[in-house]
């Protein structure tokens, strides 16, 4: 979709019109389940932050200033309907303390060649602190101090969590950092080709 196209369906939205809203729920919903994959423990919970987050993209669509990249106001509101999730269940506060990981079933090593599927997985392994400033700050390139901004922690704890996250996953994977780094770029050149699982419609009903 060119950019002239979608801005002129974001208007639609602006307007609360429901095929417009549709429209970009469909063409973005890809996009978007990519980010929430990546920082939920499983599908059914990346799918109540997306449409979460949709909802609050649809009911904040006019403060969306058109001089920036649609795509990354969109994925700013996926990672706070993200944070906003683990704090409702209690889970965000878990910074220490989080060093226990099973690895010991680990069956994936540099001789197996992940595909996004495996890598995803193993990602999602994560504690949540460590997996949510890993994937902003190695995939999507905020920094320290826009993730300290985004979830109230500190710019010192967010690069302690990126250090743990990045250690975990060299673990897991029995790899060396430079490894670790190649997967990182990956995950950011990865298309998602996900079909819309969740009904369009749900997003509204569970806000009525």
């Amino acid at each position: 979709m060119v950019e002239k196209e979608l801005q002129r369906i974001i208007d639609g939205c602006i307007e609360h019109d429901r095929q417009s809203q549709e429209l970009i729920y469909k063409t973005l919903y890809g996009f978007a389940m990519k980010i929430c994959l990546r920082i939920t423990d499983n599908r059914y919970e990346a799918s109540e932050v997306l449409n979460e987050g949709f909802f609050k993209a649809f009911t904040n669509i006019e403060k969306y200033d058109k001089s920036f990249p649609f795509k990354a106001w969109l994925s700013k509101i996926m990672y706070n309907a993200s944070i906003d999730y683990y704090r409702t269940n209690r889970r965000w506060s878990q910074f220490d303390g989080l060093e226990k990981l099973d690895v010991k079933n680990n069956q994936l090593t540099i001789e197996h060649k992940l595909d996004y599927e495996d890598l995803l997985a193993v990602i999602q392994r994560l504690p949540p602190a460590y997996r949510l400033v890993f994937n902003l700050y190695a995939v999507d390139g905020y920094s320290h101090e826009e993730i300290a901004a985004m979830t109230g922690i500190s710019a010192s704890t967010s690069r302690s969590n990126l250090h743990k996250a990045r250690l975990k996953l060299q673990q897991m994977l029995s790899v060396p950092q430079s490894v670790i780094i190649l997967l990182m770029m990956n995950l950011r050149r990865t298309p998602m080709d996900w079909t819309a699982a969740e009904s369009f419609s749900k997003i509204h009903h569970d806000h009525e």
